[in-house]
């Protein structure tokens, strides 16, 4: 469509009040100043379309768009500033805001704000909240995908479906969020991996490189040693977060502690020491679990009496688990080593 055809439809819809066709109207335009390389424009265009009120013709349209149903929609409310990181990572989130908050200025000395994170450590410290503390700094929407509604039993199916998911997201600016990315950026040389999975993942490495830069992807894995190698080079952030130690542990149990209002003589660097090892979303629940056992007794024990109960529960689980690990590994070694299969005769 010609620019003054695009023009001309832009005022007819403002006019009859049409916001159906006047968000599909900028979205083209948007669309082709990009393909000029106008993104100053195209940004600013895309600013002002995200703040047209929408109606409820368009809400409806918007809820039955092809992609829409593989992400979950949500407005974050997590900030950075509330999570315990290493310092390295925070600097590293603070620098990747600054570069999408400041985009105009990099865009017009023909520099790209970096806008694709991978995150990598073990389960429960913090990874998905990063993806939601990225998304409240920038005032995005967080898309977080499903992957029950992404991968398709089909030959092709996935594919399809990652097409659609991918069409979607690039007409919004938001922040895409793949957890637990592993179970679909998986290696490619794996010999028991079937041949539609490495399709899945060449399809899924094309469309991740043709995503613009205010589309954010977050990728999070525990197991990052199944990730396929060309995975890595596709983000411009690859982020470790591992385990807290005790300190970063006793940061978040003084935060308790605080907002519990009760005098307790056990402070939370003893408690850290005597918890760990454990990761933050353990020790959340540890201190759950302690409130709601506080409220429950409706005064009948203090907070301090119930933290120690919980620690000497604490204490029993992890040597129980110990003892199962020391258990198992005795087994295997009175067993010895695996004897070798015979190869098969046909």
């Amino acid at each position: 469509m010609a620019r003054s055809d695009l023009l001309l439809s832009i005022v007819r819809a403002g006019a009859e009040g049409d916001q159906t066709t006047l968000r599909a109207t900028v979205e083209a335009l948007v669309a082709e100043e990009k393909a000029k390389k106008h993104n100053v424009l195209a940004d600013r265009l895309q600013r002002v379309l995200n703040t047209v009120t929408v109606s409820s013709r368009l809400e409806q349209k918007q809820f039955t768009a092809p992609g829409r149903d593989i992400v979950i929609e949500t407005n974050p409310q997590r900030q950075l500033s509330e999570l315990i990181l290493p310092l390295p990572v925070t600097s590293q989130l603070h620098n990747l805001v600054e570069e999408q908050s400041r985009a105009d200025l990099l865009r017009a000395h023909g520099l790209q704000p970096r806008h694709k994170i991978l995150l990598s450590g073990p389960p429960g410290n913090g990874k998905t909240s990063v993806a939601e503390g990225i998304a409240e700094s920038l005032a995005l929407p967080l898309f977080t995908v499903r992957y029950d509604a992404l991968v398709g039993s089909f030959l092709g199916e996935t594919n399809t479906r990652l097409r659609k998911l991918f069409d979607y997201v690039k007409t919004n600016a938001c922040v895409l969020f793949f957890d637990e990315f592993d179970s679909i950026g998986k290696e490619r040389g794996d010999t028991h991996e079937t041949g539609e999975i490495k399709r899945v993942v060449s399809f899924l490495l094309m469309q991740i490189d043709q995503l613009p830069s205010y589309v954010v992807t977050v990728a999070a894995t525990n197991h990052h040693e199944l990730l396929d190698r060309a995975v890595w080079r596709r983000f411009e952030m690859r982020l470790n977060i591992p385990q807290p130690d005790w300190r970063q542990i006793a940061v978040l149990l003084s935060r308790y502690f605080d907002a519990w209002g009760e005098s307790i003589t056990i402070s939370p660097e003893s408690l850290a020491r005597k918890l760990e090892p454990l990761s933050f979303a353990e020790a959340v629940e540890f201190c759950q679990t302690v409130r709601r056992r506080h409220i429950l007794s409706l005064g009948a024990h203090s907070l301090e009496y119930i933290i120690k109960e919980e620690l000497r529960h604490w204490s029993e689980q992890v040597g129980d688990i110990s003892a199962g690990r020391s258990d198992k590994a005795n087994t295997e070694a009175r067993r010895g080593p695996a004897k070798p299969k015979a190869p098969r005769t046909r």
